[in-house]
C-alpha cells in the first residue's frame, strides 16, 4: 500500500505523462542545428542555407554592461558556475515539459532532474491549463534568408494562436528585465507567420524559479507588433556588425524593417502568396486566385524571383504567362 508521499509522487508522474491534444494544422519542417565549436555561436541550416539563431542575434546586439558588472561583482568563476547550473536546470525542465506535452513517459533522477521536475509540474499546473490544443512542440522556425530559432510550443491558448516559451529563473523577474524574452518570442511569431501563412496573435512567457515561484508574461496586439519592430532593428544591427553575413543574405533586413514600418501589404494577400510560393495551393486553385488582378500584382511584385524560378510546366498549370517583349 502506498504511503502519502508515494501517492503524491505517483500523482505528479501521472500529470507529467498526460498529453495535450495535438492538431496537425501546420506541417512543420526541420532544419539542422549547428554550433560553431570555436565561438559557441548557434546557427541553423534550412535547405542548405545557413541562418543565424535568434539567440545569437540578441546576444551579439545586447548591452553587456549589466552582465559584465555582475561577473565582476561575484567573480568570473562563480558567475560561470551559476550560468552552467542554470542552463542544465533549464534543459532538464524543458525535457520534462516536452515529454508531458507529447504524452511520453520520462524521468530524471539526477540532482538536477529532481530540482527541475517540480518546476515543470508547476508550469503544467499554472501555465498549460488554458491550452486547448497544440500544433507543435520544440518547433524549429525560420524566416527564409534571415534568421531561425526553436520555440518551445505553438498552441491555441485561450482561443488565440500563441507562441509559448518556457524559462527557468534563479529569482522572480521584473518585467523591465525581460525585454529580450519579448523580442525573442516576437521573432518566432514573425517567422511562423512568414513561412506558414499564420496569424500568431499572442506570445506567452512562462517562468518558474527553483523555489516554485511561477510568473507569466503575455504580449499581443499592438504591443506584439512593437516587439517585432524592435527585433528587426536588432537584426539590422546584427548584420551591420557581421557585414559579410549581410552580403550573403537573400533578404535585406533593412528593407524588411522599412516594409514593416510602412505596413503597406495586405495580410490576406501575403498569407495566400506564401502558400502559392511554397506550392501548398493546387494549380487549378492558383489559377482562380490569379484571376484577381490585385493579388496577381501583389504576387508578381513581391515574389518576382520565385516566378522566374518556377518551371514552365508549373506556370502553364497555374495559367501564368511570363511577359514577353513585343517585336516591332
Amino acid at each position: 500500500m502506498m504511503n502519502e508521499k508515494d501517492l503524491k509522487e505517483y500523482e505528479n508522474n501521472i500529470k507529467l505523462v498526460s498529453s495535450l491534444k495535438k492538431s496537425n494544422k501546420y506541417s512543420y519542417i526541420s532544419g539542422k542545428q549547428i554550433t560553431d565549436v570555436d565561438t559557441g555561436t548557434r546557427f541553423y541550416d534550412f535547405q542548405g542555407i545557413r541562418l543565424p539563431s535568434v539567440t545569437t542575434i540578441l546576444a551579439k546586439t545586447k548591452n553587456q554592461s549589466y552582465l559584465t558588472a555582475w561577473k565582476n561583482k561575484v567573480g568570473h568563476e562563480k558567475a560561470e558556475s551559476i550560468k552552467n547550473l542554470s542552463s542544465k536546470r533549464g534543459t532538464a525542465m524543458h525535457k520534462f515539459l516536452e515529454s508531458h506535452i507529447q504524452g511520453v513517459g520520462y524521468d530524471d533522477l539526477t540532482p538536477i532532474g529532481c530540482e527541475a521536475k517540480p518546476m515543470a509540474q508547476k508550469i503544467i499546473e499554472m501555465g498549460l491549463t488554458p491550452i486547448s490544443e497544440y500544433y507543435g512542440s520544440e518547433v524549429m522556425l525560420h524566416y527564409p534568408g534571415l534568421y531561425a530559432g526553436s520555440t518551445d510550443l505553438v498552441c491555441l491558448h485561450n482561443g488565440l494562436e500563441t507562441i509559448v516559451d518556457f524559462k527557468q529563473s534563479n529569482r522572480p523577474k521584473k518585467e523591465e528585465w525581460i525585454e529580450d524574452y519579448y523580442i525573442q518570442i516576437a521573432a518566432y511569431a514573425m517567422a511562423h507567420d512568414a513561412y506558414y501563412g499564420s496569424t500568431i496573435e499572442q506570445g506567452v512567457i512562462m517562468v518558474c524559479t527553483p523555489d516554485l515561484y511561477y510568473q507569466e508574461f503575455k504580449v499581443s496586439g499592438a504591443e506584439l507588433k512593437s516587439w517585432k519592430h524592435k527585433f528587426l532593428k536588432r537584426l539590422d544591427h546584427y548584420h551591420e556588425l557581421i557585414h559579410d553575413e549581410k552580403e550573403r543574405a537573400k533578404i535585406d533586413p533593412n528593407k524588411l524593417l522599412k516594409e514593416f514600418e510602412e505596413d503597406g501589404q495586405s495580410k490576406e494577400f501575403e498569407a495566400l502568396a506564401i502558400k502559392v510560393r511554397n506550392g501548398e495551393v493546387p494549380p487549378d486553385e492558383v489559377f482562380d486566385h490569379f484571376r484577381n488582378q490585385e493579388f496577381l500584382k501583389h504576387f508578381k511584385n513581391k515574389y518576382r524571383k520565385e516566378i522566374h524560378g518556377m518551371s514552365p510546366d508549373y506556370l502553364r498549370k497555374i495559367g501564368y504567362k511570363k511577359p514577353t517583349k513585343k517585336v516591332k
